[in-house]
């Protein structure tokens, strides 16, 4: 399996199937700390990271837009005191796509 965080996204504009359970599997094992969640229905895979204060908390949040600007797929973002919380999952096919293990990936490296 390729390594995620040495991959890129691909353009996912729907009619391409979720992730499946071996696949999300497959990908939950190179990331650490990521969780899948339910949420409306749909897969969300989500983490939270701590930071000292709101100004590290910020900065994080601020990077992790530009990454998701550069490759065109974008998380939900929280930022918080001292805490921000990245969910990512694919809106055009309701659920994850591979894209939202690379992008996790990617956003671990921004540490």
């Amino acid at each position: 399996m390729e390594q995620l965080d040495q991959a890129r996204c691909v353009p996912c504009e729907g009619g391409v199937a979720p992730a499946d359970e071996a696949e999300i599997a497959g990908y939950l094992a190179q990331i650490q700390g990521w969780q899948v969640l339910e949420v409306g229905g749909m897969k969300h895979l989500t983490k939270s990271f701590t930071f000292p204060n709101f100004v590290r908390a910020l900065a994080f949040t601020n990077r992790v837009g530009e990454l998701a600007e550069q490759e065109g797929h974008h998380p939900a973002l929280l930022t918080e005191w001292g805490k921000v919380t990245v969910t990512w999952w694919t809106h055009s096919i309701g659920g994850l796509h591979k894209n939202d293990f690379i992008m996790a990936a990617r956003t671990d490296e921004i540490l």
